[in-house]
């Protein structure tokens, strides 16, 4: 079973403007060069993991690693 990303939206605003939102919060602007790639992958891939990868909030698969390293327990 994967926790697949969830929540994210995209809308183009003003001259090549693109805002991606989380659950209705802005999450990031991407303009530019940066925003038509992304217009031309998301027709490609996996909206909500496109989105979340450029957002930043995406598993990155350490989460367990991390909880049980000693500098994160709880005493």
């Amino acid at each position: 079973m994967t926790n697949a990303p969830s929540g994210f939206e995209y809308r183009v605003v003003g001259d090549g403007e693109l805002i991606i939102t989380h659950w209705g919060r802005r999450a990031t602007t991407l303009r530019g060069a940066t925003a038509e790639n992304f217009l031309l992958d998301v027709t490609k891939q996996d909206s909500q993991e496109l989105m979340a990868r450029a957002t930043g909030n995406y598993k990155r698969g350490n989460e367990r690693t991390a909880k049980n390293h000693p500098r994160n327990s709880t005493l």
